[in-house]
């Protein structure tokens, strides 16, 4: 598997990148397949530059804040009003109440919103298989219904947090996984709400008793720095250990 960073940015599209996309390729039965992780803010103009968004196999949303979620309304107006005419409908995952989300950011009325262009579905308790890709939803603690996602393909395995607090939920998805994308949005030793956010230190902490190969640090918000996250995860996790940066690719 190939894991590009598209968008990284926390909370909000920073100075240097959109918020959290990220995609992730695969070569099986003679082609590419691709999925889209998450399409935050800005996130659909920096797409192009890696793949034809029109390329795109499925999308899996982690939540439905809209640093996660809200450019899935332009990607929306990209498949239906294309020169080239409308394009087929793709699945879309995430959490159930998706379709609705998303037809009321766009303000269309709630039938037929986007359903004409993306076939949605809300994370079963089963894995779910995508081309090559087997992909399981893990329920993690946030103010908003939320997952960590584990997806699978050649016999390698990526993990990504989503949006979390430490929970059971995110130990799960991430244990054992060759690369483990973890969002590190907060600084030890503030004031910091629970059950939203972590620290580069509960991060690393948290790659050290998953057992995962490599960690990548991303959502760190643009007020912070990002030094500091990576600092923090050094202390509790000793192995290859970096922070995620647009057009940064991985091969897993």
């Amino acid at each position: 598997m190939r894991l590009t960073v598209v968008g990284c940015s926390g909370s909000y599209p920073g100075p240097d990148s959109p918020a959290s996309c990220y995609l992730l390729e695969q070569e099986h039965l003679g082609r590419t397949w691709r999925l889209v992780l998450d399409l935050g803010n800005g996130a659909l103009g920096a797409l192009h530059r890696y793949a034809d968004p029109l390329t795109i196999d499925a999308v899996l949303l982690s939540h439905l804040h809209a640093d996660h979620c809200i450019d899935l309304t332009s990607y929306y107006v990209l498949r239906k009003y294309h020169p080239a005419g409308s394009s087929p409908p793709i699945p879309v995952y995430g959490p159930d109440g998706t379709p609705g989300r998303l037809a009321r950011a766009y303000d269309l009325p709630k039938s037929p919103g986007m359903t004409e262009e993306f076939t949605f579905h809300h994370y079963p308790d089963a894995t779910v298989t995508i081309g090559p890709f087997a992909v399981r939803a893990v329920e993690v603690k946030h103010p908003v219904p939320a997952y960590a996602l584990r997806i699978s393909a050649g016999g390698r395995t990526l993990a990504y947090s989503g949006d979390t607090g430490v929970c059971a939920g995110v130990r799960e998805a991430a244990a054992h996984s060759n690369l483990f994308l973890c969002e590190a949005s907060f600084v030890e030793g503030e004031d910091n709400p629970p059950d939203l956010h972590l620290t580069g230190a509960e991060a690393g902490r948290i790659g050290t008793d998953a057992g995962v190969d490599r960690l990548v640090l991303t959502h760190v918000p643009p007020w912070h720095d990002a030094g500091v996250m990576l600092a923090e995860a050094k202390g509790t996790y000793a192995g290859p250990l970096e922070l995620a940066a647009p057009g940064r690719s991985y091969e897993i």
